[in-house]
């Protein structure tokens, strides 16, 4: 039997198909106005399509709610979600696209690094070019650390030769959905979400754009280089088991190497009658040894509470508000 909402959904009845606009807020007061400031600016080239923009805000500390309530009291067009507490922006990108009732659904930042005046275009191409996704990639980090550029193109690598699926370097968060896609990413129930690796993950065909990096508007990044790290490890240890094979060939490899010590060091006592000296290369192997079994329980330990918070059934998020 179908809910309730399923019947509510299905007697809405639109001149127009719609297009929403999920949007994760994390303090950004200052962006906020400035982007839907460009929103308004956008609307009329996209044609006849209806929008909607769906903020989240996802326990921020400073006024982000304040002027969401304020904007959606002004435009009708916007509506708003707010959380009891900092839930991440995975949970927050997943209330959005729950919230969400558009024909399309295109996931962007507010701080204009992802450029409304792209979503002409991206709705051109799944209308005209029967594509199920547009998704957009940077070919610049310009304006970013050296360190962190690194970093990023290393992790594309290593993703890419250990897990299932195949990420695109740079690619961003900012994306068009079809509905299809849209119900298919929000009947995944995992609470470790990794959302760049679960759009490759339910397949449709989909066209990349590409763009050069745009600096924020208006306040500083939520991201730390130890929360990207962590990010990381994140989306490999949601779609790759490698690290868990990994620590296999490290443990077989050193307990060969162990045995070969040994064979050498009886071989080296019946031959020359001495003893083995040296207790500090002694030490030192013992700590290597030590450390790589540290190492191989860690990745199973991170496999292990991954299980944990799975098992849980905890829910993604918990709303304390929303815009009437």
């Amino acid at each position: 039997m179908k809910s309730s909402l399923a019947f509510e959904k299905e007697e809405i009845t639109r001149e127009c198909p719609l297009l929403s606009l999920v949007v994760p807020c994390y303090n950004e007061e200052k962006a906020l106005p400035c982007f839907i400031k460009e929103v308004q600016r956008v609307m009329p080239q996209i044609g006849k399509v209806d929008v909607e923009v769906i903020l989240v805000n996802d326990g921020s500390k400073d006024n982000t709610l304040g002027v969401m309530q304020q904007i959606s009291s002004e435009f009708e067009f916007v509506r708003y979600v707010s959380f009891s507490r900092n839930f991440g922006k995975e949970s927050a990108i997943l209330a959005g696209l729950k919230e969400a009732d558009g024909d399309w659904v295109a996931v962007m930042d507010a701080d204009l690094q992802d450029p409304p005046s792209m979503l002409p275009e991206m709705l051109r191409i799944v209308c005209e070019e029967g594509y199920d996704c547009v998704g957009t990639r940077r070919i610049s980090r310009k304006g970013e650390p050296p360190i962190r550029s690194f970093f990023a193109r290393c992790f594309y690598k290593i993703i890419n030769k250990i897990a299932d699926v195949k990420l695109v370097d740079g690619a961003r968060d900012f994306k068009l959905l079809s509905r299809e896609a849209v119900d298919a990413l929000v009947a995944l129930p995992e609470v470790n979400r990794f959302s760049k690796g679960l759009y490759e993950w339910i397949g449709f065909r989909t066209k990349w754009l590409e763009f050069e990096n745009v600096e924020r508007v208006a306040g500083e990044t939520k991201w730390s280089f130890w929360g990207l790290v962590k990010y990381s490890i994140e989306g490999i240890l949601s779609f790759s088991t490698a690290p868990l094979v990994l620590s296999v060939i490290l443990g077989l490899t050193f307990m060969f190497l162990a045995l070969g010590g040994i064979a050498v060091l009886v071989a080296r006592q019946l031959i020359y009658h001495n003893s083995a000296y040296g207790w500090t290369s002694m030490v030192c192997i013992i700590l290597l040894l030590s450390g790589v079994q540290l190492f191989c329980l860690g990745i199973i330990g991170q496999y292990i509470s991954k299980m944990y918070t799975e098992i849980k059934k905890r829910p993604h998020y918990i709303i304390s508000e929303r815009s009437r």
